[in-house]
């Protein structure tokens, strides 16, 4: 029995977030996400004009006349939600938690590869892959992958994203688009991340919220880090640790764009305090102005 709650949850981004795939991003999630290249439909007769590199000569030798083969776009993708729900997700200062929004990525993500009959499985890893469900089309089955995030209760805490880019790369075998949703906040996922984009299609979605940029003056405060069960008295009030902080995580997020950059792959930042919607839409803005000039 699913509880009440998660179904209000759940049919809230249903409606949300299909219809905003459906009128804000289906366009540029096509032109911005290619299928796995061309396969071949038929042979026809020779037309002036046609690749000669295309014609059949079997076919032609057989027929006594030229024809060559027609090939169009095999256009269907699989789509791979890979989703970090280790315990720092929980957390979250203003509209939601970085689950709830890892959710809502994921949702219109989803919905907008079964809007173009592409596939869409799940990976859900915490400092291990906790669920993986199968890439499949239709919108039940989108429900269930924003289901299985909304309703995820982690049996471990810690984050390790190496182990979930390794099982991305076991599970799927061919060329997919892979969103990897995560705040980021694990080290030495580097070398995993670059073997993982060279056979797949990875983009990663940083989630983040406003207390990670920076901390309040608030005094003495307790901070507990929900991974590892740690906790630390900072004094707060003491503006050279509120700017070492905030140094601190300017330098990794520049070190961490760096390393897309070097990659050569595609990201967004995702905000607990914004949209989650016009990130992705500039995403895919970009990628299909980027397709249509080559």
């Amino acid at each position: 029995m699913i509880p009440k709650e998660l179904l209000r949850a759940l049919r809230k981004i249903q409606i949300h977030t299909a219809r905003l795939a459906d009128q804000q991003l289906a366009g540029t999630y096509t032109s911005g996400f290619k299928g796995q290249g061309l396969a071949f439909r038929e042979v026809r007769p020779y037309q002036p004009g046609d690749d000669v590199r295309t014609i059949d000569w079997n076919v032609s030798a057989r027929m006594q006349e030229t024809f060559v083969k027609v090939f169009v776009e095999e256009r269907e993708m699989t789509v791979m939600l890979v989703v970090d729900l280790s315990a720092s997700e929980r957390f979250g200062t203003r509209r939601a938690s970085k689950a709830q929004v890892a959710a809502e990525v994921a949702a219109l993500c989803a919905f907008s590869a079964i809007d173009n009959g592409d596939r869409v499985g799940l990976i859900i890893s915490t400092d291990r892959v906790e669920k993986i469900v199968p890439p499949k089309k239709g919108d039940k089955h989108v429900m269930r992958v924003v289901r299985e995030i909304l309703g995820f209760e982690p049996a471990r805490s810690g984050t390790d994203l190496v182990v979930a880019l390794q099982t991305l790369v076991k599970v799927a075998r061919r060329r997919s688009v892979a969103f990897l949703v995560s705040d980021f906040f694990a080290p030495g996922y580097e070398r995993a991340l670059a073997l993982a984009a060279a056979k797949h299609d990875v983009i990663p979605v940083v989630l983040v919220d406003p207390r990670d940029e920076a901390l309040p003056d608030v005094g003495l405060a307790s901070f507990e880090d929900w991974e590892t069960g740690e906790t630390l008295v900072v004094d707060t009030g003491d503006a050279r640790v509120r700017a070492s902080y905030e140094h601190a995580m300017k330098r990794a997020t520049l070190e961490r764009a760096a390393l897309f950059r070097k990659l050569g792959i595609d990201h967004c930042t995702v905000r607990t305090d914004g949209s989650f919607v016009t990130p992705l839409r500039d995403l895919f803005a970009r990628r299909a102005r980027r397709a249509s000039s080559r």
